[in-house]
């Protein structure tokens, strides 16, 4: 059962080649700024953890950029979560050798549920979450690999289920249909999920209003929420946000 422990703010910072983006739908890349200057401005605003994923790096097959994912975790003094590209133990070994404290997996966790056990198993639960990008299909949710290009035909409940059995140590759920849009969080997936997660669980996408986060925080009770548009468009302040919350 979850803990009533206060709700945790991630700052979510997309990245493709070394600059922050914003996709909408995980498509239409917006180009924001620079992920370092990013980072340093939401740690001085009292965020939780910073979750930094490169959307294009396992859809292009490119190598981590792990001179910036240094970079970034200088003088950064709170979690920061990898996600994007990683293929291999060494991939996350070479992570947490940069500054990430965790990393989170996606693509080559669908192509490949033995990167997940051996990555649990070498680096411990509290190392290794799953990030899932949902998307609904004739009124179920399925699994996207990619940045959200290719469906792996699986159920995010049947997933979830599988990758617990595993032992991760965290669950990550991004909505496809939700990101980057003004109209709101996507409900009716976390209504699906949150009684099937047993695990430390994230929720992200379209979050962009306080009611946003009171709703999230009364109906679904999450680990913590993850939040990238609101932040880069200072719609929601963290130091005020952590106060109402």
């Amino acid at each position: 059962m979850k803990s009533n422990s206060r709700l945790r703010i991630i700052g979510k910072i997309e990245i493709k080649s070394e600059n922050v983006v914003k996709p909408i739908f995980f498509e239409g890349l917006k180009k924001i700024g620079n992920p370092i200057r990013l980072v340093q401005k939401y740690y001085k605003k009292e965020i939780d953890e910073i979750l930094l994923i490169d959307i294009v790096a396992s859809l292009y097959q490119r190598e981590i950029n792990f001179d910036l994912l240094k970079q970034i975790s200088n003088n950064l003094f709170i979690p920061l979560i990898y996600s994007g590209g990683i293929k291999n133990l060494i991939d996350i070994e070479n992570c947490l050798q940069n500054g990430a404290d965790k990393v989170s997996i996606n693509t080559n966790a669908l192509k490949n549920l033995k990167l997940v056990k051996d990555a649990i198993k070498t680096f411990g639960s509290q190392c290794i979450s799953i990030n899932i990008d949902a998307k609904k299909i004739n009124n179920d949710w399925f699994c996207f690999s990619d940045g959200g290009r290719i469906n792996s035909n699986k159920r995010v409940n049947d997933w979830i289920h599988e990758v617990q059995a595993l032992g991760v140590g965290e669950i990550i759920v991004q909505s496809i249909d939700s990101d980057g849009y003004i109209s709101g969080p996507d409900f009716d997936l976390y209504k699906k999920i949150y009684k099937k997660v047993k695990v430390p669980l994230v929720l992200c996408s379209g979050i962009r209003k306080v009611k946003h986060v009171k709703k999230i925080k009364k109906h679904f009770n999450p680990d913590a929420i993850a939040i990238s548009s609101a932040l880069h468009y200072d719609e929601l302040n963290p130091k005020i946000l952590k106060k109402i919350i």
